[in-house]
């Protein structure tokens, strides 16, 4: 079954399973075509990404491209900063 959106470096995505299923998290990293890091800052900070299966992550479309770049050019990215990202992308979510 294929996704209908790309889960990417960058990408809001809804865990599917496990404890912290309904939660949405922010990818922040690629491990392999089966795995991806993601976190949240606020249960999940960026010292503490949680490794989930690409199948157990619900992709939501949203892409926050100011984090998908600063990653790529190895810049820091900080807890809160995830936190804002993902509070704006739920208001999104919501009004659609």
């Amino acid at each position: 079954m294929m996704n209908a959106w790309p889960i990417e470096i960058g990408s809001v995505v809804i865990s599917k399973a496990g404890r912290d299923r309904g939660r949405p998290f922010l990818v922040v990293g690629v491990v392999d075509d089966d795995f991806v890091m993601v976190a949240n800052g606020a249960l999940r900070k960026m010292d503490r990404q949680k490794k989930k299966r690409r199948k157990h992550l619900k992709p939501t479309g949203r892409v926050v491209t100011e984090l998908r770049d600063r990653l790529s050019q190895a810049k820091p990215v900080e807890d809160h900063e995830l936190r804002t990202w993902l509070s704006e992308e739920e208001e999104k979510l919501v009004q659609v």
